[in-house]
């Protein structure tokens, strides 16, 4: 028996589930969850953090306590069993239901018939946020309470083996939620076994849709539906060079693309030893270093998480028509209609290091001539949008009915930015005023609420960008003397929109008070 697509709820029970998994084992899955689980209950939430991997999870050793002994049971009678088996953790209001990695039965919960009742006694927990960490690989288990959670997040690192163990999951995770939409529909479930077997191996959903779109039109655009509804999101740990930083992003477009699954970025973690010394200490990150750089990462994409989960709208769009013909050269490029000519160069720019070879996002994806194709098109679409006559052509062959009207102005933002901007800005709205101090904590707040990258601000500036991070970590230590900081803080305000006055005025007395305590010690 499969898990049903709507588990049941108990009135008293979790508002949200929080599924991480996805993919290759060792890539931070357990961090990921542990930390998420942490920052909610830091923020006065209460918490179920559950171990999902019966065979190497080890929640419990991050937080010093010890695996469990038996596993809760999940007989119809033992209502509290698992409510029974949770264990308090350092972090007030945090849970932990350990796996039963010392139990000498086999574990039941990947059980067919008893995962869909666990999922059901997690979400009857009497806590506002159940995280559960699922663990490597994409068999049925895992597969099935990513879905059923109301946000499933898969964890990668920028290596080959693990972004093909990612985009393998997103292959599997979408075949599998097909299979059981149409489960009861015997006809239909033929007609997609047999256009498996004609593609002889897991296949990338769109290329699915399309060889059914030959069997039957209605049930290729149903199974369209199924992949752009897929609620996927991706974080990308371990990074350590720059490029690092565009592979999430760059699989996230590319998934949507190639596959027609919206793989949603929700951000990075960077590699970090205070990350291997938590661990060496059984401490969470979060709790042990709390200031670390990948603690900061972890609490941006845990805001992140917040707000798509407080924001309906983010996740209540319908999926786009299906359209199997060839995407338009702005797409190619990931450009607008409204794009410029040094909008057009950047993005092709762009679009040659993501397809070179040896590229780490397309990592699986295409095969070698699907590969130059890609490039062949991406050269294309550079030369013909960069000549007005062969453009306009396009635009006619393309939006014949769109071509005289107004172009769209920009591309919207991805869901998770617009919902951490939302949320960031009604923050701000109460908290900032007439007395408001300043600190560099809170002018980075005020930048990520706007959207707005460091980068951005050094070129207009013309401030260094280690001097802008200086600023907002209130590292005084690696900053010029006072006169140079009051212009530049000055500028930095302007430049976010601030009363400028007011915000030097503020930041530079801490920096003064700092200096003056470090004197007297």
């Amino acid at each position: 028996m499969s898990m049903p697509s709507s588990p049941e709820r108990s009135p008293r029970g979790a508002r949200h589930v929080i599924a991480v998994g996805g993919g290759r084992g060792g890539v931070g899955k357990s961090l990921i969850a542990g930390s998420l689980a942490i920052y909610f209950a830091q923020l006065g939430k209460s918490v179920v953090l559950a171990d999902g991997d019966s065979t190497d999870g080890n929640l419990h050793a991050h937080f010093g306590l010890g695996a469990a002994k038996i596993e809760p049971s999940l007989d119809r009678n033992a209502h509290t069993a698992i409510e029974e088996a949770l264990v308090q953790t350092l972090v007030p209001g945090l849970s932990l239901l350990p796996a039963p990695h010392d139990s000498i039965e086999r574990v039941t919960m990947q059980r067919t018939g008893r995962k869909a009742r666990w999922l059901a006694r997690l979400r009857a927990l009497p806590a506002e946020y159940v995280i559960i960490d699922v663990g490597p690989g994409h068999g049925p288990f895992q597969l099935d309470v990513l879905e059923n959670a109301d946000m499933a997040i898969v964890v990668s690192i920028p290596e080959p083996p693990a972004i093909e163990a990612t985009y393998r999951f997103a292959r599997a995770s979408f075949l599998r939620r097909l299979r059981r939409s149409v489960h009861r529909d015997r006809l239909r479930s033929a007609l997609i076994e047999r256009a498996l077997r004609e593609s002889g191996a897991l296949p990338a959903p769109i290329e699915l849709v399309r060889t059914l779109s030959k069997m039957d039109r209605l049930l290729a655009e149903a199974a369209w539906a199924e992949a752009r509804r897929l609620p996927l999101y991706l974080v990308v740990n371990q990074t350590r060079v720059r490029s690092d930083l565009e592979v999430g992003n760059q699989m996230s477009a590319l998934a949507s693309r190639h596959y027609g699954i919206p793989l949603e970025e929700l951000g990075h973690v960077e590699q970090d030893d205070t990350v291997w010394l938590s661990v060496r200490r059984n401490r969470p990150l979060l709790v042990d270093s709390p200031a670390s750089k990948a603690a900061r990462n972890i609490e941006r994409i845990a805001r992140r998480v917040l707000a798509l989960l407080t924001t309906v709208e983010s996740r209540s769009a319908p999926p786009a028509p299906l359209n199997l013909g060839q995407p338009s050269l702005y797409d190619v490029l990931s450009v607008s209609r409204a794009a410029t000519d040094e909008d057009i160069r950047r993005a092709f720019k762009k679009q040659r290091e993501i397809y070179a070879p040896g590229g780490l996002a397309t990592s699986s994806l295409l095969s070698e001539p699907m590969r130059l194709a890609e490039l062949a098109r991406v050269d294309e679409a550079h030369d013909t949008l960069l000549d007005p006559v062969r453009r306009r052509a396009h635009d006619l062959s393309m939006f014949p009915d769109e071509v005289d009207e107004p172009k769209p102005a920009v591309r919207p933002l991805r869901p998770a930015l617009a919902a951490e901007q939302l949320m960031l800005q009604a923050e701000l709205a109460r908290e900032i005023g007439p007395d408001t101090e300043f600190t560099g904590a809170l002018m980075r707040k005020v930048r990520e609420s706007q959207g707005i990258d460091l980068a951005e601000i050094a070129a207009h500036t013309k401030i260094s960008r280690s001097h802008l991070v200086s600023i907002e970590e209130e590292n005084f230590a690696s900053l010029p003397a006072v006169v140079y900081v009051r212009g530049f803080v000055t500028e930095f305000a302007k430049f976010l929109r601030l009363d400028a006055a007011q915000v030097q005025r503020s930041y530079l007395r801490r920096m003064r008070e700092r200096a003056t305590d470090a004197d007297g010690d």
